[in-house]
């Protein structure tokens, strides 16, 4: 593959990005840190987390088209992201050091490109579209919890989950002008 050497320096960049972040989680990690990311990161699977929000906000407002439009705009993200996305990138994820050991807390090897997050992308868009209310700053944080999870647990590098997130709030964006929750 052709590379130029400014392409070459701004991927010498991103690798040195990445490994400074997860030499940053690596002063975090550890049992009790554990508990929080690896099962939350595990919650996160295929939207769950997002989708239960979805249900409660749909039964607290009485609009059960709230989670229906939620799930919907969730799962066109996911075949997205984890489609025709992430083919065009097959990046490799972190290196797992014991790849034959089950991970704890349930959490499952993924077998999709590392680029872009997808755990992030879907956190965002659901953030993005549950946006508007009070509530905003916990969503937003919720999500960046989520996407950080995901660099914690070694599944991504950091550049994958900021990738993974600014398609998610752009997605988001879209599916609120095309299915508006309400309430």
């Amino acid at each position: 593959m052709f590379r130029t050497a400014r392409s070459a320096r701004a991927a010498d960049r991103v690798r040195a990005f990445d490994t400074a972040v997860d030499a940053w989680f690596d002063h975090l990690r550890g049992p009790l840190a554990d508990g929080l990311f690896f099962r939350l990161s595990s919650a996160a699977d295929h939207g769950l987390v997002w989708v239960a929000i979805g249900a409660l906000r749909a039964a607290a407002t009485g609009e059960p088209a709230t989670a229906v439009r939620l799930a919907a705009s969730m799962s066109v993200e996911s075949m997205l992201t984890n489609g025709p996305i992430k083919l065009c990138f097959r990046r490799v994820r972190p290196e797992d050091i014991t790849p034959d050991v089950p991970l704890p807390y349930g959490m499952h090897r993924p077998i999709t490109s590392s680029f872009p997050s997808g755990h992030a992308a879907s956190a965002f868009t659901a953030a993005t579209l549950l946006a508007g209310g009070p509530a905003t700053p916990l969503w937003y944080a919720l999500a960046a919890l989520i996407a950080s999870s995901r660099v914690y647990v070694r599944m991504h590098h950091a550049s994958d989950v900021i990738a993974g997130a600014a398609l998610g709030v752009a997605i988001g964006a879209v599916a609120r002008r095309l299915l508006p929750l309400g309430g």
